[in-house]
């Protein structure tokens, strides 16, 4: 939802209800990168709906994305 609404995101790290670091507010794609490099998770959008998608594991298109280090692929920005 926030890549709809949002155009800056706070990306948070830690060990839940153990000790967190809010760290600042980065650009969107940043930020999603950032996110998902740490999931090691890379999404697309769908050129028809342009919904967010998640890439299937070692799938050609996730290797590409991490071979460029674009984990949050979105054409239309």
């Amino acid at each position: 939802m926030a890549t709809y609404i949002a155009d800056r995101v706070i990306m948070y790290t830690g060990t839940p209800a153990v000790e967190c670091v809010a760290h600042t507010p980065k650009p969107l794609i940043e930020g999603m990168n950032n996110f998902l490099k740490m999931l090691n998770i890379t999404f697309r959008r769908d050129k028809e709906t342009y919904r967010p998608r998640i890439n299937k594991y070692e799938s050609v298109k996730d290797k590409e994305q991490k071979e460029k280090g674009i984990y949050f692929y979105y054409e239309n920005l």
